[in-house]
């Protein structure tokens, strides 16, 4: 099978035209072209008036054939043999394990990495045990809506914690920039796909899936990893990890210890919590394992009318099928070394309350799958940190977070209601008292007035001088209108949990640091990818004398 990559055609293009571009690229007679898929469909849109459709296609032609045109075009990068993207499992568990010298592997988190991570072992007949401290999705999402419709918050059950992880709360985008020669993605993808998700997400360039979606497609895996012999236990909290300090001065997890006071035994624990266990990253704190801060970013979300964003993309294209709500990504370099950019942009979405812990505002961004919502919305932040902006311990970075959220909760009126301020106002360093055209989505509620008092004044500047220059790349970016709701804090986790080359925490065998919480992924699909990799890390270990090619 041959890949043929970068064709080219408008996009309006009726069907029959890519059979015969595939034809042209090939130099052959359009009517041999008759078994090829689609792998993946993008778009250039820098020239709004002239969109293109980039295409890349598989084609099979027989061997001799293809042999022949691919000596034809050695010299070019358009036609390539087909890559094997098929998922190649490291090892594979006798039938009878785990045997009496093995001990089950447990799973701590059921986001994207750990719900990765335990269908992997268990596919690979490793049986894990699974900890979520949170409810199950059907129950989380009740209690998620409880926040955003009444105001009550519950700290273990929430846009942060409980079944499916802060991704299930999203736009569900399932694209990185990670590097994947082993097509890890794909396998992703494909789990998703059987679970139920859209066929089109293995073709179009930047996939997404949606919150209401990913609810249901988390129960059927979940529903795999139990048929495979997998054991999920909600509402299981680790109080401790146990860690023992071996001859040569380095620790090794020998056990946990919940919150109801039971005590599991495994040597092969992933901890894949999220960025957002702060009491957990306490805990590893005092246990010994090691820990050090990292950078992430603060801000705020943005809103504007998705047609504004639509027609500043696309122009006269704005609402084509094909092209679906516009998205934006985009950077801004202060000259006092700050840098100021767009993330999480959720097109046709809402901003929502993502708050975890009682007394703090949290935002963050949220679309279904049809993206058909008034608004578009984005974390518009600045990165900090640790030498500049938290310095003193491990976990000065929480410290900070916490601050601004509860600063953010006291301006909102202490009610989870959110500090919000117009853009036209906010750039004119005054306080908003009425509402414009934008209609603020976010839930339970905003309370207008001035977002300066809700972060240091160096992220007020940078976001102030910020906006205009984006406005230069996106027509509307800074009209008076748009909103700005506070406070997005969770980025990132401040911390990493460092790991060596056995994806093994570095000062503490046994316990695989894995996803956003260790500092390791950053979205859906690369928290997922790694939750593959520490799995594997896993199962070698459990199965050295068992690796299967």
């Amino acid at each position: 099978m041959l890949r043929l990559n970068e064709i080219k055609l408008p996009l309006d293009h009726p069907p029959e035209a890519l059979q015969q571009a595939i034809a042209d690229t090939l130099k052959i007679d359009k009517e041999q072209v008759v078994n090829f898929t689609i792998f993946k469909r993008s778009y250039d849109a820098r020239k709004k008036n002239k969109i293109i459709l980039i295409y890349q296609i598989d084609i099979s032609l027989g061997p001799e054939q293809e042999q022949r045109l691919l000596e034809q075009n050695i010299n070019t990068h358009f036609v390539r043999p087909t890559p094997d993207t098929r998922y190649h499992f490291v090892a594979h568990a006798e039938p009878d394990f785990p045997k009496p010298h093995q001990q089950r592997p447990i799973v701590i988190g059921f986001g994207p990495c750990g719900l990765l991570a335990a269908l992997v072992l268990a596919q690979m007949g490793l049986k894990p045990i699974v900890l979520e401290r949170g409810q199950n999705v059907k129950q989380r999402t009740k209690d998620t809506w409880a926040l955003w419709r009444q105001g009550k918050l519950d700290t273990e059950s929430n846009v942060q914690y409980g079944e499916g992880g802060a991704g299930t709360f999203s736009d569900g985008k399932l694209y990185s920039q990670v590097k994947d020669k082993r097509h890890l993605g794909r396998k992703v993808l494909q789990e998703f796909v059987k679970a139920g998700a859209p066929e089109e997400i293995l073709m179009v360039s930047k996939p997404h899936i949606g919150t209401f979606k990913l609810v249901k497609m988390v129960e059927k895996m979940r529903a795999e990893i139990i048929a495979l012999g997998g054991d999920i236990r909600f509402q299981h909290k680790v109080d401790t990890l146990h860690r023992e300090t071996t001859d040569t001065g380095q620790g090794k997890i020998s056990s946990l210890t919940l919150s109801n006071g039971d005590t599991l035994h495994s040597d092969h624990i992933i901890l894949a919590i999220g960025h957002s266990a702060r009491d957990s990253f306490q805990m590893l704190l005092d246990q010994g394992v090691y820990i050090e801060p990292k950078p992430f970013s603060i801000g705020f979300r943005i809103e504007h009318p998705q047609s504004v964003i639509d027609k500043a993309r696309f122009g006269q294209q704005a609402g084509n099928a094909i092209l679906g709500a516009a998205d934006y990504h985009l950077v801004h370099h202060c000259p006092n070394g700050r840098s100021v950019y767009s993330f999480c942009m959720c097109p046709g979405g809402t901003v929502v309350a993502a708050a975890s812990e009682e007394g703090g505002v949290v935002t963050n961004g949220m679309s279904q799958y049809s993206r058909n919502e008034r608004n578009a919305n984005a974390a518009i932040v600045v990165g900090i940190d640790p030498d500049r902006d938290y310095p003193g311990h491990p976990l000065a970075g929480i410290d900070l977070q916490r601050r601004l959220e509860k600063m953010a909760y006291q301006q909102g009126g202490e009610s989870y209601h959110a500090p919000a301020q117009l853009v036209g106002d906010f750039l004119a360093n005054k306080p908003s008292t009425t509402l414009g055209k934008v209609t603020p989505s976010y839930q339970p509620g905003v309370k207008l007035g001035d977002l300066s008092q809700t972060m240091p004044p160096f992220v007020i500047n940078a976001i102030r001088e910020a906006i205009p220059v984006f406005d230069r790349q996106i027509e509307g970016y800074a009209m008076a209108d748009a909103v700005l709701t506070g406070v997005e804090t969770r980025t990132s986790a401040p911390i990493s949990i460092k790991r060596d080359k056995t994806f093994q925490s570095i000062n503490t065998q046994g316990l695989y640091p894995a996803g956003e919480g260790a500092g390791y992924a950053g979205g859906i699909l690369s928290a997922a990818i790694d939750g593959i990799k520490v799995a594997e890390a896993v199962a070698q270990s459990l199965l050295v004398n068992n690796v299967n090619s």
